[in-house]
């Protein structure tokens, strides 16, 4: 079976890469402005759910190691493939009008609104007011898992050829990027002002977005028609059509390939994923302030990451997903340094601007790169529960290794005292990226003379 991107190009007219101007242009597209607005939903329980989190909990007297640990309520969203079959064979009851893709995403969003809600009202005071916090996050990590997949699978098979899909990359790492920034940034000097908790409940609220954008958009016609062609999902052969049948489906479609493609998958980010839970109690402990952080974020940070997905996407044009995947990798380690030489540096304001623009510009890149060549990668048939596969290998190492982060943190500081404890181990994750560059480079040129005839 073809894959998404190559049945496209088979039915498509070949047509020029577009230059900057042509690329923001289609940003007003009524296709393109909903794929934003997904992103942002899709982007906006992330961090509430995780490294947000860790500064509430950081400022609260949480310990590192505790930190570290309740991060891995992420990986509730590297194993959404158990699942994506199920959001891609079946409609949402009484929802079914809206189409699979639309029915699902609205339930989801519901549910990470009231989910985001109830960490707003219980909040982490005392023990078990942390297990309950812990509660509703994992309840809208779950639920915003779900979103990914849906709107994935929508991003995937709304495109018309390979370039749109370039574009709702593009778009789609906007509106998430926004998100995050939102969420890491503007929440902070909410939060100086209203207390965390109210921050969180406008967090909550703010999901009418996704809500209005799933409202606006158009259900995929192609995930009409795979919908109606496969097995009934109850059946024998439809189960294993379901959950074996994506992963056999890939194996044939990419041959000897597949497996190379996986590994570069599952490490092309695994450096992000390691410093994440650490990276706000590093700014509490390096004596920076909420507003600080904040205004950083939400000023500098925010074109700095416009700028890096911007570019991402103009590089997905021009110069193909595979060439574009090795620029990411290679932008990818400094992010770790920049952080490395914040420890190095103590609180200075001009050294953490620095390392925020360095941290956006590359974090924004490597997304759109790392998202566009997986989707160029899924088969019509498979959308969801492949993409979701492919997102799980992403992230699932990562994820599992990060909860290690706080204590890693702590081992190395009897030794070295806190702060260059945190310089060693950012420095640590950024060595992961090189084996990351080397197989990306070798995964290229194979795919090239696999294609030769």
């Amino acid at each position: 079976m073809a894959t998404a991107h190559q049945a496209a190009e088979e039915t498509a007219p070949k047509k020029q890469a577009k230059g900057w101007r042509d690329v923001m242009r289609a940003l007003r597209r009524p296709k393109v402005l909903v794929m934003l607005l997904l992103g942002f939903s899709s982007g906006l329980p992330f961090l509430l759910t995780g490294n947000t989190l860790g500064f509430w909990l950081r400022e609260g007297g949480s310990d590192l190691a505790a930190i570290g640990f309740l991060s891995w309520i992420g990986i509730v969203y590297s194993l959404k493939m158990l699942w994506a079959p199920l959001v891609d064979r079946l409609d949402v009851p009484g929802l079914g009008w809206l189409g699979r893709r639309r029915g699902w995403m609205l339930v989801s969003q519901i549910i990470i609104g009231a989910g985001l809600l109830g960490m707003a009202a219980v909040g982490p005071a005392g023990g078990e007011g942390l297990w309950a916090l812990g509660g509703f996050a994992l309840m809208a990590a779950f639920a915003s898992a779900t979103q990914d997949i849906v709107v994935d699978a929508w991003r995937i098979e709304s495109a018309a050829d390979g370039e749109e899909q370039g574009l709702l990359s593009a778009a789609y790492q906007i509106g998430y990027r926004a998100a995050m920034l939102a969420t890491d940034s503007l929440i902070l000097l909410l939060a100086a002002g209203i207390g965390w908790q109210m921050s969180y409940g406008v967090a909550g609220l703010t999901m009418v977005i996704g809500i209005g954008a799933t409202l606006a958009a158009t259900e995929p016609v192609r995930a009409a028609l795979t919908g109606s062609a496969v097995k009934p999902l109850w059946s024998a052969s439809g189960l294993f059509d379901a959950y074996v049948g994506p992963l056999l489906v890939f194996l044939r479609s990419h041959g000897q390939l597949a497996l190379l493609m996986l590994l570069v998958v599952c490490l092309y980010r695994l450096g992000d994923f390691m410093i994440g839970p650490m990276i706000n109690p590093f700014y509490v402990d390096l004596g920076l302030t909420k507003e600080v952080v904040g205004t950083v974020r939400a000023s500098v940070g925010l074109w700095a990451s416009v700028a890096g997905i911007a570019l991402g996407g103009l590089c997905s044009v021009k110069l193909g997903f595979g060439k574009t995947l090795i620029l990411g990798a290679i932008l990818g380690p400094f992010s770790n340094l920049a952080f490395s030489a914040m420890a190095l540096a103590g609180p200075d304001i001009g050294v953490f601007t620095a390392a925020i623009i360095v941290d956006n510009i590359s974090t924004g890149f490597a997304g759109v790169a790392l998202t566009a060549y997986m989707s160029s990668l899924t088969s019509i048939g498979y959308t969801a529960t492949q993409y979701a596969l492919l997102t799980s290998f992403y992230a699932l190492l990562g994820k599992v290794l990060k909860g290690f982060s706080g204590g890693i943190v702590d081992a190395l500081t009897p030794a070295w005292g806190l702060l260059h404890a945190y310089g060693l181990f950012f420095a640590g994750t950024a060595l992961v990226g090189v084996p990351v560059v080397i197989l990306c480079i070798i995964l290229n040129r194979a795919t090239a003379a696999h294609r030769q005839p």
